[in-house]
């Protein structure tokens, strides 16, 4: 039993990786910057980032946003319970992989998103802050290596 918790506790105190999902298939990860100036390009492809994590889902840990060191965002969007992105891991960076979407969005449709999303984050949110729809791309994860 000691030989199984040392590592463990040897990880956990002096930092490492913590591999989340299913492994990572693509050997070289492209910057948040190099992925949203090519998304349109990229739909719909097997795609991996690395960037800073800004943003976890309060609720079920169901997405996370990185950005790049320019600002550049981009949502790792998995579904409910297959990944939990733990919330600790704010301020530290990662690497996800999975399929990049596109996703065509009515008024109505960008309504809900942010009124849910204000909901699990508990901020305020005004419908009438919302002009029309819009097109978003995120990322279907299916993987990810949080790094120390």
């Amino acid at each position: 039993m000691r030989f199984i918790l040392f590592p463990l506790a040897f990880a956990l105190a002096f930092g490492g990786e913590k591999k989340l999902g299913a492994p990572l298939t693509l050997k070289t990860p492209m910057t948040v910057d190099a992925l949203v100036a090519s998304q349109e390009s990229l739909a719909g492809k097997t795609v991996q980032v690395k960037g800073k994590v800004v943003e976890v889902c309060e609720m079920m840990g169901c997405w996370t946003n990185l950005v790049s060191e320019t600002g550049a965002m981009m949502r790792v969007k998995v579904n409910d319970g297959e990944i939990v992105f733990p919330k600790g891991h704010v301020g530290k960076m990662a690497v996800a992989e999975g399929t990049l979407k596109k996703l065509t969005l009515s008024k109505e449709q960008v309504i809900a998103r942010a009124k849910h999303e204000a909901e699990e984050q508990g901020r305020k949110f005004d419908p009438a802050a919302v002009k029309g729809g819009a097109i978003i791309y995120q990322i279907q994860g299916t993987g990810a290596l949080l790094l120390d």
